[in-house]
Order: C-alpha cells, then sequence, then structure tokens
C-alpha cells in the first residue's frame, strides 16, 4: 500500500512538472481596443487608435478621432491609453518546436539523414507544445517559419502560429519554401592549427551536383516516369514558381555565383538567408528582385577589417539601397534567443534606421518575404487580429512589457515555466 501511495504522488508530481499551458479558445466575444499608440508594421503610427475585431479579423484600423464608433457593436472593451499596440512579430528560419534539449538526441528532429532532401518537411516533426516557443510569445513573437537543418537541400519549412495544441492546429501556410546551404567558398583546414581558413577546393564541384540535382528533377517533372520518387517530385514547386528557394549564404561570391546558378537553371523566386556580405552585392539582388533575411546581427564583425558595427548597421545599408529586408535569428541556442527577435531590430533603429522601418524587419517585411502578407504582418482591416498591447516600446528590451496578446483574436495566456518559477521564488524571498 505505501508504495502504491508513492507512485501515485510520483505521478502527480510528474504530470505538475509536464502539464502544458492551456491553449487558447476560439474567439467567441468581438474585442475594442481604444486610447493606444498602434504602430502599424507598415511605417505609419496612429497616436490615438481604435482597433476591433471579430471572428479572428480585425475590422476597425483608425484614428480614434476620425471616425464614429458604435460602442454596442463589440462585446469587450479595452483602454489602452499610455500603451502601445503591435502586430505581431515574425521569427523566420527558425527551429523552435523541432529541438527541445540540445544534448538530449531523442528530443532533437531538426535535421535528417542524407544530402538532398527536398522532401523533408519540418512540419512533421514540429511540436506545439514545445516549453521553449512558449517563452517567446510574451516577447511578441507570435509567429514563425520552422526550418529544418543540415544538408545541401535541408528540405521545407512551414510558417506556424504559435499557440496551439498540434501541428495541425499551429500552421498558417504548409511547405512555403525550401533550403538550399549554397557550398562555402573557403573552409576551416581539416586538422589545422588556430582555425586556418582555407579554399574549398571542391566549391565547383559541388555547386555542378546541384545543377545536375536540378536538371535531374527537370528531367522527372517533364516526363511520365514508371516509379515515383519523393524526392524530385518535392522540387516542383521551385521549378513552376509555386514555391520560393531560400538560398543560406553569407560571403559576396557566395551569393553572386548563387543567384546566377539559380537564374540560368529557372529558378526565379529567391531569397537570401543569412547574407552578411549582401550590401556588397545590391545591384544584382535589386535587378532581380531578391530580398534578404539578415543574419542575427547581434554579433561580432566577420574580418578584422570590417567596422565594429557593421553588423548593426546591415539593415540600414541594404534598405537604403532598396532591398526588402528581414531579421532572422540562426546560430548558437537559437530557439532561446527567439525571443530577442525585437531587440535585434531595436539595435537596428540604435544605429539609424527610423524606428517604425526597424518595426517593418519583423512584421510587414518578413510577411512579405515568406508570402504571408495578405494576412499576416500588419494592422489592416480584414487581415488576422494578431497583435499584442505594450506597456512601452516593445523594441526596447526594458519597456517589451505585454498586456493583452491576441492570435487570430484568441487571447493568450502569456504564463509559462520560466514566469511561474519566477512567482515561485519572488514568494520564497518575500519579493512580491
Amino acid at each position: 500500500m505505501k508504495n502504491l501511495y508513492l507512485i501515485i504522488v510520483i505521478l502527480s508530481l510528474t504530470t505538475n512538472l509536464i502539464a502544458q499551458k492551456k491553449i487558447a479558445e476560439k474567439q467567441s466575444k468581438s474585442v475594442l481596443i481604444m486610447n493606444g499608440t498602434a504602430h502599424l508594421g507598415n511605417g505609419k503610427v496612429i497616436e490615438n487608435s481604435v482597433i476591433g475585431f471579430k471572428d479572428g479579423k480585425l475590422q476597425l484600423v483608425a484614428d480614434a478621432t476620425l471616425v464614429r464608433i458604435d460602442m454596442t457593436a463589440y462585446d469587450l472593451k479595452i483602454d489602452a491609453a499610455g500603451k502601445h499596440i503591435y502586430p505581431g512579430f515574425i521569427a523566420p528560419n527558425s527551429t523552435l518546436g523541432l529541438v527541445e534539449i540540445d544534448a538530449v538526441k531523442a528530443s532533437d528532429d531538426e535535421d535528417e539523414i542524407g544530402n538532398f532532401n527536398p522532401n523533408v518537411k519540418s512540419l512533421m516533426a514540429y511540436n506545439a507544445e514545445s516549453k521553449v516557443t512558449e517563452t517567446v510569445v510574451p516577447n511578441g513573437i507570435l509567429t514563425a517559419q520552422i526550418t529544418p537543418r543540415g544538408g545541401r537541400i535541408s528540405g521545407s519549412s512551414s510558417i506556424v502560429q504559435l499557440d496551439a495544441w498540434t501541428w495541425k492546429d499551429a500552421v498558417l501556410k504548409e511547405n512555403d519554401g525550401i533550403h538550399l546551404n549554397f557550398p562555402n567558398t573557403f573552409r576551416t583546414g581539416r586538422g589545422a592549427e588556430n582555425g586556418v581558413i582555407e579554399v574549398n577546393k571542391d566549391y565547383i564541384k559541388q555547386i555542378e551536383e546541384i545543377v545536375n540535382f536540378i536538371n535531374t528533377a527537370k528531367s522527372y517533372s517533364s516526363s511520365t516516369p514508371k516509379e515515383r520518387n519523393l524526392v524530385l517530385e518535392a522540387m516542383k514547386g521551385l521549378l513552376d514558381g509555386s514555391q520560393t528557394l531560400f538560398i543560406h549564404a553569407n560571403d559576396e561570391k557566395q551569393i553572386i555565383d548563387a543567384v546566377n546558378v539559380f537564374k540560368e537553371n529557372g529558378i526565379n523566386k529567391l531569397v537570401i538567408v543569412g547574407g552578411y556580405e549582401a550590401y556588397k552585392t545590391t545591384e544584382l539582388l535589386l535587378k532581380n528582385n531578391i530580398p534578404v533575411l539578415l543574419k542575427r546581427i547581434h554579433e561580432m564583425p566577420v574580418n578584422d577589417d570590417q567596422d565594429y558595427d557593421l553588423p548593426f548597421k546591415m539593415a540600414k545599408i541594404l534598405t537604403e539601397k532598396g532591398i526588402l529586408v528581414g531579421l532572422e535569428n540562426s546560430g548558437n541556442m537559437e530557439r532561446m534567443n527567439t525571443r530577442n527577435l525585437p531587440f535585434l531590430a531595436g539595435t537596428c533603429a540604435a544605429y539609424g534606421l527610423d524606428k517604425e522601418i526597424a518595426l517593418q524587419l519583423i512584421t510587414s517585411n518578413t510577411a512579405k518575404i515568406l508570402g504571408i502578407d495578405s494576412f499576416c504582418g500588419t494592422l489592416e482591416e480584414g487581415k488576422d487580429a494578431t497583435l499584442f498591447i505594450s506597456e512601452g516600446d516593445a523594441l526596447d528590451m526594458r519597456t517589451n512589457k505585454l498586456k493583452e496578446t491576441f492570435i487570430q483574436g484568441r487571447l493568450i495566456n502569456l504564463e509559462n515555466h520560466q514566469s511561474n518559477l519566477n512567482k515561485i521564488y519572488k514568494s520564497k524571498y518575500n519579493q512580491n
């Protein structure tokens, strides 16, 4: 009997430890937010705004001094006086939900064996109940592009909203694009001391492998094969333009060669991911209408002869050249660091970019790059009611304090295991 009682106690404690937060229910009451400063995500600001939404869609976004409001048309009213309203931030090229604990192999599902895997679908592996994911929402990141890693062609990404029970509940756009890691022009010498850099002697050969794979996919697509090949079949979206090719490349030669190779082979819908030296290739990018998802800017310059603040200025340089720019956050501890996405944009503003243009780097610009701008990325009538109210400037870590958050009109619970631990230890040390 004692053993049975002990088992019950252990199971009870375990259940409490692993329990997930409650997922918000579908919006059932219309909402009206008044008196807040609305940052629309398209460069515009409404100082005294009125925002109404019903059934998950924005019905009213206007200046309160210019419209007559039927207060009886809304069930709930929120006074946002002195606060700021933003569209939900978007995290592209993210592995949220694909890895829970780096050191636990069973929780790591971000890549597959093999070099050419366009048929791999990251959405199938997405864990909507990830404890890491629920920690980024309180900073305003409400949408993400879930992206695979590894190999030459990693697979396809999908776009999700970050409050769901399963991947089927979360998905906003399935298989939006395929991700390719372009060959490096240089590599660290194997066994070399002090990380000596050497020319990648296989660079041309590796590019030829990509071209051969594309040609094989073209032949498969234009014929009636006796046997179905899922790998080659997965390339169809790139060949017919229904999918985007996200090219992960950083240095100047990589970017130039990548654009030329894929244009010559009939793949025209391209995005550069990383793009550290994209500022050296702006004419080529502009000519071919290619946007850039800039690598994490909170890093040191790559080369000794570069300005110490080059990463901070990169978005401004590209934007002023006319390039459509978004921010991505891949790198060390990228899932946990996703919560810092708004502060990357804040740094861009601190280094010369207008604050509202910096906001576009993680809202409307990214939505356009990912092809979801018809329903996401800005506060506009007819779009999803995915937004939040912050006590202050959401691009500043000191004042990014979310009060109310909505995804498709659903009021989101911002509590998570970190905020619960915060309450527990504040109570323990009488800091409430």
